[in-house]
């Protein structure tokens, strides 16, 4: 019976081990693959994010072309916008699910200053562009895997951007190829062949046990009778009668060492040759079912060993744990965020390395490609003196290690602005950094127009997160302690008049300390003229006005604004009589500036100040807070 049972074995591990390698080996295409036929080419394609969700799974992009294949991911609608004037084909989904390509003409309306140069008949390159979420560069083909495209973002394929683009496109999504049962049936087969195996020894040792030799005794004795000594021969009755003789003791006893004998089938057997035959006998099977054991645990740990993670059932938890989140409500009609978090980054780090390149060259028209109002006519002034003056410390590099404040505007038109808040991590002596950057159309990159470095004074105020972004402020505002467009003058009083200003007590300390420091300075003037013995001959006169660039503000989350303000403070030196002249003396920066050694009508000098301040809501009790501050040497003028 065990015979059976362990024929029974081996069918079924048979079975099961069949049944996993058939499940591996005979496993179906790992990917669907869908063509994008281009019938009319276009130095663009668009491809909608509908596309690539047209079936579920991550999303691959493969683009095959000649030369360096551009892509790029972002918002539906900034990338329709930056395609307003271009030629490009739009590829979206069909109600059956289909591909469907439209040949998309310029829009002559469109176009930014680039677009009415004359950019858009020659081509846009797509690179660079700080309107992308992300983006990648490949030669001849174009990979884009593990790919989750959201709602309303689409994928833009091209080469230089007047080069027609590649027209081998494919789009891959994966299919389920996993056996999850593989795994078990082989491990279970192999354990149903142990099994048998197991039963298939014991069937053998069951039969050599039932056929095995058998001991038996001798037959009767014949009836023996007296024999007559005296009939006997006399030969052999001397031999027995000389037998009865010898005592019983005379009859060598068997000794110890000497061993017993058996009779085994007619036959004498010694008994150490029979026990080691009888331990043989009994040893030898045990070792033959280890010895059959072996094979089939190997046999059973290669087949587990050759599965992979497929091959078994996954029983890790299937929905994660949901992580907090801040409790932050977005009205309903709100607006996406300018630039993401990881996108702000980005583009901060081009602004940074952008301006250092330009820094190193003294290249303005470098800088201006990064650059904008008060930050580029602080560099304006910068390099002329740099220029003369070579001795002067090159400026500090924008910080982008440590990004600890992303606010972006949250809207879908242009113009668009962020607020960010960034410091270096290899140097604690250098203070944060706050910037303003706006784009001004889609086909413009983002240029910083007024950054200043932190008070370690200063307390940032709470700000919405990047996800969510913020609104601006207009400048005649009323929900304000002060509307924007009135803070710069409303500062400039304060530093011009001190306390008798009406607005000294709107300020905090921080800001009133900045306004005593720059009346300082021009007492500092006025004493140096003093000590030079041109007090009766010269005088000075200061002036402290807004600038004419539009202060930028945007809302906190008390209802109140970050707003970002440039002033300048002249200071203009004078004779007081015609026959008295203005010598700069060892004012290197003037005579850089002027070209001039002195002036008969006196010289000019202008300072700029950038400045962050924190304004409360309307009807708040706090004060207006100065949060960041940078001056800069603007112009020196001789007076003519």
């Amino acid at each position: 019976m065990r015979f059976v049972w362990a024929v029974v074995a081996f069918v079924l591990a048979a079975v099961l081990i069949g049944a996993g390698i058939a499940q591996r080996t005979f496993v179906g295409p790992d990917s669907q693959q869908t063509q994008v036929k281009i019938d009319e080419p276009a130095p663009f394609v668009l491809l909608d994010g509908d596309v690539l969700r047209t079936n579920p799974g991550v999303q691959t992009l493969i683009v095959r072309g000649q030369g360096d294949i551009f892509g790029s991911y972002g918002r539906t609608a900034d990338m329709e916008a930056w395609l307003a004037d271009s030629d490009y084909n739009h590829v979206t989904v069909d109600d059956d699910s289909s591909f469907a390509v439209e040949h998309v003409s310029p829009d002559a309306s469109a176009g930014g200053e680039e677009g009415e140069e004359g950019e858009a008949d020659t081509g846009r390159d797509p690179r660079g562009s700080d309107l992308w979420l992300d983006s990648f560069e490949k030669e001849n083909t174009l990979v884009a895997d593990n790919m989750q495209l959201p709602e309303g973002t689409s994928m833009l394929v091209a080469y230089d951007g007047t080069e027609d683009a590649p027209d081998d496109i494919v789009v891959s999504w994966p299919l389920d190829t996993s056996t999850p049962l593989a795994g078990p049936l082989m491990v279970a087969g192999g354990i149903v062949l142990l099994i048998g195996l197991v039963l298939y020894v014991l069937g053998i040792r069951h039969q050599r046990r039932g056929r095995g030799p058998r001991r038996k005794g001798p037959g009767p004795l014949p009836v023996t009778e007296p024999i007559d000594v005296a009939v006997l021969p006399p030969e052999e009755r001397a031999a027995i009668e000389g037998s009865t003789d010898t005592p019983a003791s005379a009859d060598p006893a068997p000794s110890a060492d000497t061993p017993d004998t058996e009779i085994e089938d007619g036959e004498i057997v010694d008994p150490k040759e029979n026990d080691s035959k009888t331990s043989m006998r009994a040893k030898s099977p045990a070792r033959r079912r280890r010895l059959l054991a072996i094979p089939a645990l190997g046999l059973t740990a290669l087949l587990a060993a050759g599965c992979s993670a497929d091959s078994w059932p996954q029983f890790g938890d299937a929905s994660a744990s949901p992580s907090p989140s801040p409790t932050v409500i977005a009205p309903e009609n709100q607006k996406p965020p300018a630039v993401t978090e990881a996108q702000a980054k980005r583009i901060l780090k081009s602004v940074s390395d952008t301006v250092v390149e330009a820094d190193a060259a003294l290249d303005l028209d470098l800088a201006a490609t990064r650059l904008d109002g008060p930050a580029l006519a602080a560099r304006t002034t910068e390099y002329a003196l740099r220029t003369k003056l070579t001795d002067m410390a090159v400026p500090a590099a924008i910080p982008t290690d440590d990004v600890e404040v992303v606010l972006p505007e949250a809207t879908d038109v242009w113009p668009r602005t962020v607020l960010m808040l960034a410091k270096s991590k290899g140097d604690d002596t250098e203070p944060p950094v706050v910037f303003m950057m706006t784009q001004s159309d889609p086909w413009s990159n983002y240029k910083v127009s007024n950054m200043a470095e932190m008070s370690a004074d200063a307390v940032f105020p709470d700000v919405a997160a990047s996800w969510l972004g913020t609104s601006l402020v207009p400048s005649d505002s009323a929900f304000l302690t002060l509307p924007p467009a009135e803070l710069a003058p409303a500062f400039a009083d304060v530093v011009d008049s001190g306390e008798k200003s009406e607005f000294y007590g709107l300020f905090d300390d921080l800001a009133l300390n900045l306004a005593t420091s720059i009346t300082d300075s021009r007492q500092a003037v006025v004493k140096g003229l003093a000590d030079k013995g041109a007090a009766k001959t010269s005088k000075a006169a200061f002036d402290m006005a807004p600038t004419t660039d539009e202060p930028i503000s945007m809302t906190t989350l008390d209802s109140g604004a970050i707003v970002a303000v440039s002033l300048t403070d002249t200071e203009t030196v004078t004779p007081t009589s015609s026959d008295v002249v203005i010598r700069f003396g060892d004012n290197a920066e003037a005579k850089a500036l002027t070209g001039a050694t002195e002036s008969a009508k006196g010289v000019e000098t202008t300072y700029e100040f950038q400045l962050f301040f924190s304004v409360p809501a309307q009807g708040s009790t706090e004060q207006i807070r100065l949060l960041a501050v940078h001056q800069d040497l603007l112009s020196v003028k001789v007076i003519k």
